[in-house]
């Protein structure tokens, strides 16, 4: 199957999860609740601290600069770098770069979980 995310309409939200600024994304979800998504945060914005419980995160960085926090640690990431966030665990994004932070992520449901986050 190919999703061409240049025929999805671009979703501004803000405020994501309790951050700062607007997260602008691209997403794809199917029917089993997986997301697929191509995201983007201006310099300044970011994504707030959440717990995937259910699912688990795989972001792979495209463009920019950033930090992810992480259970109480801290990562730096970038192009060409992939964070993965495991189910039971918690991460925030945060841009705090010179130009936009672009992101390929996608979000797996687990087989058994009810709940989509």
């Amino acid at each position: 199957m190919l999703i061409d995310f240049s025929k999805i309409d671009t979703e501004s939200i803000a405020n994501f999860r309790g951050g700062e600024g607007r997260f602008d994304v691209k997403m794809y979800v199917d029917p089993g609740k997986n997301k697929i998504m191509c995201g983007r945060l201006a310099p300044g914005a970011s994504i707030g601290m959440h717990r995937h419980e259910g699912n688990c995160e795989i972001i792979y960085f495209l463009e920019g600069r950033g930090r992810m926090l992480t259970d109480g640690g801290v990562e730096e990431v970038g192009a060409g770098l992939c964070h993965y966030c495991p189910a039971g665990h918690e991460h925030s994004l945060i841009n705090d770069g010179k130009v936009d932070l672009v992101f390929f992520a996608v979000v797996a449901e687990s087989a058994t979980s009810a709940t989509f986050i």
